[in-house]
C-alpha cells in the first residue's frame, strides 16, 4: 500500500495542492541541465514522501542524498540543496562547498529554501564567504496533505517558538498557506480565531488579501468559515493520553508522516532485527472504518471480522456453489488489512492490558474532574521517585498544574526539588522554561477549570465509548476543550459563550470578509448550508499543534445525523503531550 495518502474523497481538491507541489519540485530539476545531485535536508525527507514518489526524483540524470555533516560524495556536476532555512543547516552547507574548493574540486551549487529564503541564512553564507558560488533560490512548499481532511504546514517548532523564544515566523507561514488557498478556492467570507498567534494569523490575512488580493468575483467560495485556534488556548487536551486507535498508535508508536515504524515481528514476519514501515492513511479501508473509535471497540471489530472469515471458510469447504466461493475471495482481499491491524492492536494491547496504564487513566479523570487533590499529588511524587521518565512525569504534572491554575507554593516547590534531586539539576533551565509558560507554576488565582467544566460540558459521566453519541467518548468521559471551542463557533457563535472565552488564554476575534452577501459571523447564524446547497466546509486550524483525538472528535462531529458541515483541519503539525514536552526538554539542556 503506498504510503501517499489517496486524496479522491477530499472535500477540498486537495490533488490540485499535491500536484502543484510535485509540479514545482519536478521544475527546478528540470531548469538546472545537466546531471544533478539532490541533497535532501532530512527534516524533508518524511514530508517530501508524502507528496511524491522518490522513483519519480530518481528518473534521467538525478541522484538522491539526505544532508549529514560529511561532504557530498558525487560525479554530478549540479548539487541542489533542498532545505529548511536554518542557520545549522546553512553552516554545514558552507563547510561543504569550502571542503570542494580546497580540494579543487569545481561544481555549481543551488540552494533552495522550503518554503521561503531569510536573511539571516543568507548572512551565514556571506559570513562563510560562499555566498558567490551559490545560486539561490526558493521551493514554496507552505502545505502537505497528510489526508483526505488534513493539511499540515510543517512547522514542527511552532509551539515552543511561539511560548518561549518569541520567534512568530510560525504565524506568517500559517497565514500565507491559508492566503494560497483561498487563492485556488476563494476568499473564506467567516473567521474567528482565539489566541494571540491565532488573531495574528487572521489580520495578516487581511493584511495579504490586500496586498496580494484573491479576486473575490469569481462565484462563492468553497470554503465558508475558517475557525483559528492557538494550541496555548487548550493545552489540557493534548496532556491527556488518547484512547482512540489512531491516538493510542501515536502515543506507543509515534505517527510520522502517515506510517509507524515497528520491529518485523509485530507485523508476524520471522526475522526479529528488522524494522518495518506501515503506512497509515484513509487509503486503507478498514483503517478508515476503525481510526475514530475507541481501541477498545477496535478490538472488539477486529474480532469480530477475524471470526467472521472463519466462520465463512468453515461453510465454503462444503460449498459446490462457484457464486459462493467467488464471494469468499472478495472477502479475502481485504485479509491483509485486517492481519495488519491484528497485529498492531495485539502490539497495543500489552501495553494498555498493563495495571498501570488503567491506574495512569485514573488518576487523569481525577485531575480532570478536580477531585481528591492529595491522591493525585502522591501519585506524582511516586512516579518522581521511581524514576518514570521525566516526560511521562511532566505530562501528568503539566495536567495537573493546568487544571489547578498551578499548585499551591508549598506543593510547588516540594515537587520542583524532588525532579532536581531525582533527575539532576541540569534540568533547572527545563523547569525554569516551564513555569515562563505557564505549564507548572506556583498558585497566584483561583482556578476557573470548573467553571471551564460545567459552562463548556467538558466531562460526562455517562459515556458510551461503543455508541457514542457524544465527542466525549474520545477520552472515555472528557470532551476535548478545543472541540468544545469548535461546536459553539459553528452552531450559535462564540457570543454565548464571550464570559467563558475570557477565561482561556488570548483575545479572540470574529472577522466578516469578502462579499456582502454573507451573514454576520459574529452573530453565529448557522453556516450548516451554502446557497447551492452543499455541505458547509469549516476549515479548523490549530496554531501549535492538533492531536490525533481532536482530528477524531471533528471527523465524529461531522458524521453526526442533521450536522451539515464538512471539516478540513489545518495544523502546523501532529502532537502529543510527549512531543510537545520532548521539543521543551530539548531545547532547555
Amino acid at each position: 500500500m503506498a504510503q501517499i495518502p489517496n486524496l479522491d474523497t477530499a472535500p477540498l481538491n486537495l490533488n490540485a495542492i499535491r500536484d502543484k507541489a510535485q509540479k514545482d519540485l519536478l521544475d527546478i530539476l528540470l531548469t538546472i541541465r545537466g546531471k544533478k545531485c539532490l541533497v535532501i535536508d532530512p527534516k524533508l525527507g518524511g514530508t517530501l514522501s508524502l507528496l511524491i514518489q522518490f522513483s519519480r526524483l530518481k528518473d534521467g540524470d538525478v541522484e538522491l542524498r539526505h544532508l549529514s555533516a560529511d561532504p557530498v560524495q558525487t560525479d554530478s556536476s549540479n548539487v541542489i540543496y533542498l532545505i529548511r532555512p536554518q542557520l545549522t543547516v546553512m553552516k554545514t552547507i558552507a563547510s561543504h562547498i569550502q571542503n570542494g574548493i580546497s580540494k579543487g574540486i569545481e561544481k555549481k551549487y543551488f540552494i533552495y529554501f522550503v518554503p521561503r529564503r531569510t536573511v539571516a541564512c543568507e548572512k551565514i553564507l556571506e559570513e562563510e564567504k560562499v555566498h558567490n558560488m551559490v545560486t539561490l533560490g526558493e521551493y514554496p512548499l507552505y502545505m502537505v496533505p497528510l489526508d483526505d481532511d488534513v493539511l499540515s504546514f510543517e512547522l514542527e517548532l511552532a509551539l515552543k517558538e511561539n511560548l518561549f523564544d518569541g520567534d512568530t515566523s510560525s504565524i506568517w507561514h500559517v497565514a500565507k498557506a491559508i492566503h494560497k488557498l483561498e487563492s485556488s478556492f476563494g476568499v473564506i467570507p467567516n473567521v474567528r480565531a482565539k489566541g494571540k498567534a491565532s488573531t495574528k494569523v487572521a489580520e495578516l490575512l487581511n493584511k495579504l488579501q490586500t496586498e496580494d488580493p484573491v479576486n473575490v468575483d469569481d462565484g462563492a467560495p468553497e470554503i465558508n468559515t475558517l475557525i483559528l485556534l492557538d494550541r496555548e488556548v487548550d493545552l489540557v487536551t493534548p496532556m491527556c493520553f488518547q484512547l482512540t486507535y489512531e491516538g493510542l498508535l501515536d502515543e506507543l508508536l509515534q505517527i510520522n508522516n502517515g506510517a509507524v515504524e515497528v520491529d518485523a515481528s509485530v507485523m508476524g514476519a520471522q526475522q526479529d532485527a528488522k524494522k518495518m514501515k506501515v503506512p497509515l492513511n484513509s487509503s486503507d479501508k478498514l483503517y478508515r472504518e476503525i481510526r475514530d473509535l475507541n481501541f477498545e471497540v477496535v478490538v472488539q471489530v477486529l474480532r469480530q471480522k477475524t471470526t467472521s472469515i472463519k466462520e465463512e471458510y468453515a461453510g465454503v469447504k462444503t460449498t459446490t456453489e462457484i457464486s459462493e466461493l467467488k464471494d469468499f475471495v472478495k472477502k479475502l482481499n481485504s485479509l491483509p488489512e485486517i492481519s495488519r491491524h491484528v497485529n498492531l492492536a495485539q502490539h497495543l494491547q500489552s501495553f494498555t492490558s498493563k495495571p498501570s496504564f488503567h491506574a495512569r487513566l485514573d488518576i487523569e479523570q481525577t485531575i480532570l474532574e478536580l477531585q481528591d487533590f492529595d491522591s493525585c499529588f502522591e501519585y506524582i511524587e511516586e512516579m518522581i521517585h521511581k524514576q518514570e521518565s521525566i516526560v511521562s512525569v511532566l505530562r501528568l504534572l503539566v495536567l495537573f498544574s493546568l487544571t489547578n491554575a498551578g499548585l499551591p507554593k508549598k506543593h510547588f516547590d516540594y515537587l520542583r526539588r524532588e525532579i532536581l534531586h531525582s533527575y539532576g539539576f541540569e534540568h533547572m533551565q527545563l523547569l525554569y522554561n516551564l513555569e515562563k509558560a505557564s505549564l507548572f507554576k506556583r498558585q497566584e488565582t483561583r482556578t476557573n477549570w470548573l467553571s471551564l467544566t460545567k459552562g463548556l460540558q467538558l466531562i460526562n459521566e455517562e459515556t458510551d465509548t461503543a455508541n457514542p453519541n457524544d465527542i466525549s467518548y474520545i477520552f472515555s468521559g472528557y470532551a476535548p476543550l478545543s472541540i468544545r471551542l469548535v461546536q459553539h463557533a459553528i452552531r450559535s457563535g462564540w457570543r454565548s459563550i464571550e464570559e467563558l472565552l475570557k477565561l482561556l488564554p488570548g483575545p479572540h476575534l470574529d472577522l466578516k470578509r469578502g462579499t456582502p452577501n454573507h451573514i454576520d459571523s459574529f452573530g453565529g447564524a448557522h453556516f450548516d448550508r451554502v446557497p447551492d446547497g452543499r455541505r458547509s466546509l469549516v476549515f479548523v486550524v490549530f496554531v501549535g499543534g492538533v492531536t490525533f483525538a481532536e482530528i477524531a472528535a471533528l471527523r465524529f462531529l461531522s458524521s453526526q445525523e442533521g450536522m451539515g458541515y464538512d471539516f478540513i483541519i489545518g495544523t502546523t503539525r501532529v502532537v502529543n503531550g510527549n512531543s510537545i514536552l520532548e521539543a521543551i526538554v530539548q531545547s532547555s539542556g
